[in-house]
């Protein structure tokens, strides 16, 4: 039932929550921006001595934090492949330090190789590299190591600082162990990351619900009707219509089989909030919606049927779910006030809800078991969100910078763009290199859905060229193996320069 349609709404959805909140490390403030008790010399150097070594860190890792030039050239190439340094770069606090810190940090460029080639031939780099399967946990053991028995006993280094008018002992100290704590604060983060892949799994789990929730709608509306009909019998003189009147509304086999059914009863015991009948304002919503399905134009052809069968049964409530329910105002309230998840599915999980009462008319037995839908199509779409959640988290600077590449900073800001459309090209760009068995065009058609839905009203049109671009240059650097029939080279163009 949980498609790969919803599960991607759901995956974008929550790493956009999670990426926009999201820090790998947590830095040291500034002195001046802890107070007055913070500003002592010690600690104005400490900051001082941290914030340079933060940026030394990108620097021996080969990425230019102050501009092209300001890198280590030999910095070990598993280092240049590692995700520490760009982490720390995505943050704004340190892309902050980069750009005010341009001109100062020439100082190391004389240590740089010296410092490298130490990194290079110490043990522990020979043990860093002998790990098949690296973790940036690994990267951040080996930097912690690095820095307290490289960069802190080298002499050179201490000479540089020591050269900078404040500098005392302890601030000097002091600043390697605040590095050596920002590095350790980055095993505090992952759990950020599991909570946000257990809201993405949670948000899937209560899809289901609520399916099951509106699958159980006619059982409850059915029974509401019940108990006005047999209130109006019992009323004061009460009419001869109100003494005898028409059941077929009440006796629907439908709403019948579904109350009886086995799996429903046991779905809603291990989950209760799934149950529609424990939920807050439920009869306000069934009363209202009764009242709207009894003045309706369906109500009445179904009642006026001379003959009536199963099949029609059937079609009755796919035509009031259609129609009535599943549009309404009243549900979306009450969805809301239930669920946070619920109003983002209703679209999706009811057209499941209708395509299982279509299933259940072309039953050859009304007394038969409800042939409800699985959660899952198969293992793959139970793992879908979680390994594309993981892809984009994990490569995030990466597929970023297949984007950036493709956007005319002269007429756009990169970060000034709609952080909605940044998470869907990611998302995007992870299940095309991914997942080798969707399609191209599947993937493109999907995420402009998703944009055009979810981000503004441009998004979807600007995605579109972007991914263009993206999807073309990965195949001709070879990195996309998947075959894609484009169109011609001219609308291709076309569509680039929409993003300019």
């Amino acid at each position: 039932m949980i498609n790969r349609s919803l599960i991607r709404i759901k995956t974008v959805q929550i790493l956009y929550s999670y990426l926009l909140t999201r820090s790998d490390f947590e830095l040291e403030p500034s002195p001046a921006a802890a107070g007055t008790a913070k500003t002592s010399r010690d600690n104005v150097f400490a900051y001082s001595v941290y914030s340079d070594l933060l940026l030394l860190l990108i620097k021996l890792s080969g990425i230019a934090p102050g501009g092209r030039n300001d890198s280590c050239a030999s910095a070990p190439r598993q280092l240049k492949e590692g995700k520490t340094a760009r982490a720390l770069m995505e943050d704004s606090q340190v892309r902050a330090l980069a750009a005010s810190k341009r001109a100062e940090l020439s100082i190391f460029d004389s240590i740089l190789p010296i410092l490298s080639k130490k990194l290079a031939d110490s043990a522990v780099f020979a043990d860093f590299k002998k790990k098949k399967d690296v973790e940036m946990s690994d990267e951040i053991s080996l930097w912690k190591t690095v820095m307290s028995t490289i960069v802190e006993k080298d002499s050179a280094v201490e000479s540089l600082f020591r050269s900078r008018s404040g500098f005392t002992t302890k601030g000097y100290e002091k600043g390697f162990r605040m590095l050596e704590q920002t590095l350790s604060s980055f095993e505090y983060s992952k759990s950020s990351f599991l909570n946000a892949r257990r809201a993405l799994q949670q948000s899937l789990d209560r899809s289901y619900d609520l399916y099951h929730a509106l699958l159980y709608l006619p059982v409850l509306i059915t029974s509401a009707q019940d108990l006005r009909l047999d209130s109006a019998k019992h009323k004061f003189l009460p009419s001869a219509e109100e003494l005898n009147p028409n059941t077929r509304f009440i006796d629907n086999r439908l709403a019948a089989r579904i109350g009886e059914d086995e799996t429903l009863k046991d779905y809603f015991s291990a989950n209760p909030a799934a149950d529609p009948s424990k939920w807050r304002d439920i009869d306000v919503f069934i009363s209202n919606i009764l009242d709207r399905i009894l003045a309706s134009d369906v109500y009445a052809a179904y009642m006026s049927q001379e003959d009536c069968d199963y099949a029609a049964d059937c079609r009755f409530w796919r035509d009031v779910m259609r129609q009535i329910i599943l549009p309404s105002d009243e549900l979306s309230e009450l969805l809301e006030s239930n669920s946070i998840y619920w109003n983002d599915d209703l679209m999706v999980t009811g057209t499941f809800v209708l395509k299982s009462i279509k299933r259940a008319a072309a039953d050859d037995s009304a007394e038969a078991p409800l042939q409800l839908l699985p959660k899952y199509m198969d293992d793959e779409d139970a793992e879908f969100g979680a390994s594309l959640f993981r892809h984009v988290t994990e490569n995030r600077e990466l597929y970023r910078s297949y984007v950036d590449r493709f956007i005319d900073t002269r007429q756009w800001d990169t970060d000034r763009l709609a952080f909605m459309d940044i998470v869907i090209m990611l998302t995007a760009i992870a299940e095309l290199l991914n997942y080798p068995l969707i399609p191209v065009a599947v993937t493109l058609n999907e995420y402009i859905e998703i944009a055009n839905d979810y981000s503004t009203a441009k998004s979807g049109q600007f995605i579109n060229g972007i991914l263009y671009s993206v999807i073309r240059s990965l195949h001709e650097e070879g990195k996309l193996e998947k075959t894609f029939e484009s169109t011609d080279r001219n609308s291709v163009a076309a569509q680039e320069k929409e993003t300019k």
